[in-house]
């Protein structure tokens, strides 16, 4: 599980995706999909830079909150979590997931009832390798190994 995060001026906002991959090498790239009626497709239209987090199993609860219909400002989610804000995004990147990058959409693909980002990523803000990732399947978590 990622969860995607983007400052739209003096807001922060944020959502749980289940779309995300990497699709170059170089330049090093990826692809998030976001349903395109959504408020955040409609900020990712306009605000190029974005970060994406791919969490860690032990972040259960956190994909929950950015996955809540209604959800507050991703700084109220993010309160009591450790978190930093990116140096090239911007964007508020939780603390303890598997890994986070800071990207810079390059192009935008409508894909059905989502809107695809294709961007390039601008860094590796850390990589944790002793973590499992968040999986969830079927709508179920996969139990950690």
């Amino acid at each position: 599980m990622v969860v995607l995060t983007v400052r739209d001026g003096r807001d922060d906002l944020g959502t749980t995706v289940t779309s995300f991959m990497s699709v170059s090498l170089a330049p090093p790239m990826v692809l998030v999909g976001v349903g395109s009626d959504s408020y955040l497709s409609e900020v990712l239209g306009r605000q190029d830079r974005w970060a994406a987090t791919v969490l860690s199993e032990k972040q259960r609860a956190l994909a929950g909150r950015f996955a809540a219909a209604g959800r507050p400002s991703a700084r109220l989610l993010l309160a009591s979590e450790p978190h930093h804000r990116g140096p090239l995004s911007d964007a508020l990147i939780p603390g303890d997931g598997l890994a986070s990058v800071e990207c810079e959409t390059r192009q935008r693909i409508e894909a059905g009832d989502h809107m695809l980002f294709v961007a390039e990523v601008l860094s590796a803000d850390y990589i944790a390798r002793r973590r499992g990732p968040l999986i969830r399947v079927n709508g179920r978590y996969l139990a950690p190994s």
